[in-house]
């Protein structure tokens, strides 16, 4: 059956399927119509035979009707339908369309060749003999779709399928500097000539500069780029096609001269093999550098397109990116870019990105598949409330900081986070003896407090004497530890933060790195129990 009857049929049939939709959905409307008079019909009826001085609300009005849930999901699926029909039907018209250019510029393309080769040929043709019989030469372009004996699926470019096109690829791995700070970018660039050299198509492309954590190399960023630049040859319908090189690793790897070391490289090189034998004729051939001059070009261009984004366009409308997350056209200067990777995505998704970290504990890096990129807190403020951001900077201290070296001011207005050392180092600025008498100055309230026995500086006391002194704070650590006790909770011998067991297993990992048993404290060394506890409760790890 010819593409364009099966095109049809399924328009048609789209179509009834639309006016079946549109029917049944006028059905249903008017039954609910016709249901809504009855019941007040009903009502009335039902008004006229009670007494006189009894009182009945009055009957709902049809307008005032309200719609069941069924009759809601039905509305909101029949509109669904219709939706997904008319986008389908769109979808085939796009297709319908993009196939006619296609097939335009290719009989185009064809015509140009049968130029070229007859001005060619007249070029060779000796002075003497075209002066004479000159205006004799004629040679009109025929194709096989004006012959009678075609047939709709005949190919009507004669000479596209017959000469040998020039593919040029090149990809990219580069360092650059952008906002005073060094990333790695990557790009891709394709240029498909006729045998004169003659521009047909050109093509860029963004590459991931980053595979599992890390930067892709060279050899990949070419594969990629080739392998790019076969697809394309091959959506043009090319047959016969030379694609051109300047990487001598990358020549070796195609001809088979070197196998692949690398996994990830030998299975770009299979499928650059796959694609070849989709071709009448497809050869590589190694070229120099300046060869390769349209594919670099536009290699070059998809680097620089991934480091600079032009605010506004030269008629002073804003440019729109398409967010990768949520697939909303975003103005350029509501887009964020992760530092390190240039990841892009838009305001609204990295808040609800970040924020989700944040509030776990955990690193926020790029929601990016694969990638491994942290972000930076210091260029999320446009999107952030102060107050997260805060709680950011001061997870990312706490975090920064080894859980040996943590120390907080112990007065009570304070609390700030601090290193042993850095504090020692602030303190000895203005007091040389506070290493060997042990009181330290906080950085943030300037207050003195005990290094020892965390607690605020005691004058002319040693930490025994104060210990004896101020049974307040033995009461409370004693009030503490009753109520770990009451609670079942556990504490960490190492860091001593008490933790309580929610739902899981009595496998513990504190926030300093220990590992311990829930039940008894005992450590846990490479990932298993140094005690005979019972590892899990089955009330901890199954949900009612």
């Amino acid at each position: 059956m010819a593409k364009s009857t099966v095109t049809d049929d399924l328009s048609t049939a789209l179509a009834e399927q639309c006016r079946m939709l549109m029917a049944a959905k006028t059905l249903d409307s008017d039954l609910d119509m016709a249901y809504q008079l009855q019941i007040e019909e009903a009502m009335k009826a039902s008004i006229a035979l009670q007494p006189s001085g009894s009182r009945c609300p009055p009957p709902p009005q049809p307008n005032d009707a309200v719609s069941s849930p069924d009759d809601n999901v039905l509305d909101v699926a029949a509109t669904l339908m219709l939706q997904d029909a008319e986008r389908y039907v769109q979808e085939l018209e796009d297709r319908e369309r993009s196939e006619a250019e296609m097939k335009k510029m290719m009989e185009d393309l064809d015509l140009r060749i049968h130029d070229q080769k007859f001005a060619a040929y007249i070029l060779n043709i000796p002075d003497n003999e075209w002066k004479a019989y000159g205006d004799n030469y004629d040679s009109p372009y025929r194709s096989d779709a004006s012959s009678s004996t075609s047939t709709p699926s005949s190919s009507s470019t004669v000479f596209v399928d017959t000469e040998c096109f020039r593919l040029y690829s090149k990809g990219l791995v580069s360092e650059e500097s952008v906002r005073d700070m060094k990333v790695t970018v990557a790009g891709a660039g394709v240029a498909i000539c006729d045998p004169s050299d003659n521009l047909i198509l050109e093509v860029r492309k963004n590459l991931e500069a980053f595979v599992d954590g890390q930067v892709v190399t060279n050899e990949v960023a070419e594969l990629k780029a080739l392998i790019e630049g076969l697809n394309k040859a091959l959506g043009l319908n090319l047959k016969r096609l030379t694609f051109f090189c300047d990487d001598r690793m990358l020549y070796q790897y195609v001809t088979g001269r070197a196998p692949a070391q690398q996994s990830k490289i030998a299975t770009l090189v299979n499928q650059v093999a796959l694609l070849q034998r989709k071709f009448t004729h497809c050869n590589p051939s190694l070229v120099a550098h300046n060869d390769i001059k349209f594919a670099f070009k536009s290699a070059r261009d998809a680097i620089i397109s991934q480091i600079a984004w032009p605010d506004e366009t030269s008629d002073g409308k804003s440019l729109k990116e398409t967010c990768v997350i949520c697939f909303e056209d975003t103005d350029v200067d509501k887009m964020f870019s992760v530092d390190g990777c240039l990841h892009r995505f838009c305001f609204s998704c990295m808040k609800k990105h970040v924020e989700a970290k944040v509030l776990d504990g955990m690193v926020a890096k790029c929601p990016h598949d694969g990638c491994k990129s942290e972000v930076n807190i210091d260029s999320c403020g446009k999107f952030l409330a102060p107050k997260l951001v805060d709680v950011w900077s001061q997870r990312m201290k706490e975090s920064s900081i080894p859980i040996t070296e943590k120390v907080y001011c112990p007065h009570p207005r304070c609390s700030a986070l601090m290193s042993k050392s850095e504090v020692l180092k602030y303190t000895k600025t203005t007091h040389v003896a506070a290493e060997e008498y042990g009181f330290r100055k906080c950085m943030k309230c300037h207050y003195f407090f005990c290094i020892n026995c965390k607690v605020p500086w005691h004058f002319n006391m040693t930490c025994n004497d104060y210990k004896r002194s101020n049974p307040y704070s033995q009461s409370e650590d004693a009030k503490l530890k009753s109520l770990v006790k009451a609670k079942n909770w556990s504490q960490c011998v190492k860091c001593s933060n008490v933790v309580e067991l929610a739902e899981g297993c009595y496998h513990i990992t504190c926030r300093c790195g220990y590992e311990f048993c829930y039940t008894c404290g005992a450590e846990w060394k490479n990932k298993k129990a140094t005690c005979s506890c019972p590892i899990w409760d089955e009330r901890n790890i199954i949900r009612r």
